[in-house]
């Protein structure tokens, strides 16, 4: 039986290092302020820009140890990463581009320095890939240690996407699949061993379920590629989207539009894709629950008209899972055009 190894990331946290308590707040601080944006940190607040006729969009999300990371799961770089990608996932959500990012950071006094800078690498990396930069934070004392960061972003006021516009006959589109949060978990908590005779290939798509979950990716790339979609149609007017990200589960993302939007849907059991090897791996039962119920995938969940749909599924990110209706009921197909079918509740929903 073979085990996959966590993630190789930056630095070697094993060498000795100072805590923050030896190094004091003021010290703490200009050792952070290389991962800042320039000239950002110093004053009591960051003075911003936003593009002209763009709307403020500002989210804010916590992790907290032993709750959301472990240094079983995630080491601190990922943390970094996890952090600023689920702000980031929130904005893309939004229809919205990021603009920066502040940081408050609760840490007990015998926290090493490194696992400090290793957690503000992780964040600056994912920021200079995705957008944004850091531009402002607290520090302070805590029992444990937690992050909590608020987010950024703009959008032109025709551009917003939100849970409560979808109407009848739009498709549902997902802009990537799901399940492999929880497969990279399961791996990393040791519940899940693959064996050597499972399917070749098995083990180097171990390494991208644990990358899942470790660097989720906000799909602002998605939202570019659906935007040029758009504007291809020349003289049209801008859609109306519906949409919302993926963090508590596709089930959950169906859900909420459903009941924002008063609208029901029919998606296809066999259209959901689900990560390369996954089925094969766990089963095809496990893999479905982990794509529905597991959370943490981080993808857009769309409602779009059907033109704009067939476009944009022909790109490299969307994937049509079904149509919205007028019945209220979310309902799981067997197949396309099958009477056969299951009912996704708020009650059948688990986020585990």
């Amino acid at each position: 039986m073979e085990k996959v190894n966590h993630l190789i990331l930056p630095a070697d946290l094993s060498r000795p290092s100072n805590t923050i308590a030896d190094l004091g707040e003021l010290a703490l601080i200009e050792k952070l302020k290389p991962f800042c944006a320039a000239g950002a940190i110093g004053d009591d607040a960051a003075i911003m820009k936003a593009q002209p006729q763009h709307k403020l969009v500002v989210t804010t999300d916590m992790l907290t140890e032993n709750v959301h990371f472990s240094g079983r799961t995630t080491p601190p770089y990922t943390v970094g990463w996890r952090a600023v990608a689920a702000n980031l996932a929130d904005i893309a959500a939004m229809g919205a581009m990021p603009i920066g990012i502040t940081v408050g950071l609760g840490l007990p006094g015998h926290t090493p320095l490194n696992w400090v800078e290793e957690l503000y690498r992780g964040m600056a990396d994912c920021l200079n890939i995705h957008g944004g930069a850091i531009v402002g934070g607290d520090l302070c004392r805590a029992m444990q240690r937690t992050v909590s960061i608020t987010a950024l972003g703009e959008v032109l006021p025709h551009q917003v996407i939100r849970r409560d516009r979808a109407s009848p006959v739009m498709t549902v589109d997902q802009t990537g699949p799901h399940g492999a949060s929880s497969a990279g978990l399961a791996l990393l908590l040791e519940e899940l061993e693959l064996k050597e005779q499972q399917p070749s290939g098995t083990l180097s798509y171990a390494k991208a379920w644990i990358k899942a979950h470790q660097m989720p990716v906000p799909r602002f790339d998605a939202l570019k590629d659906l935007r040029r979609v758009i504007q291809k149609d020349k003289g049209a007017i801008y859609p109306t989207i519906t949409g919302m990200d993926s963090s508590d589960g596709l089930a959950n993302a169906l859900l909420q539009i459903s009941n924002s939007s008063r609208v029901g849907m029919n998606i296809v059991r066999s259209a959901i894709p689900l990560p390369a090897g996954l089925s094969a791996a766990v089963g095809p039962e496990t893999a479905l629950k982990w794509a529905l119920h597991g959370g943490e995938d981080f993808e857009l969940v769309l409602c779009l008209p059907a033109k704009i749909a067939e476009a944009f599924t022909k790109t490299r990110f969307a994937t049509a899972i079904g149509t919205t209706t007028d019945t209220g009921i979310v309902k799981l197909l067997s197949a396309e055009g099958s009477s056969s079918s299951t009912t996704i509740t708020h009650e059948s929903y688990q986020h585990f």
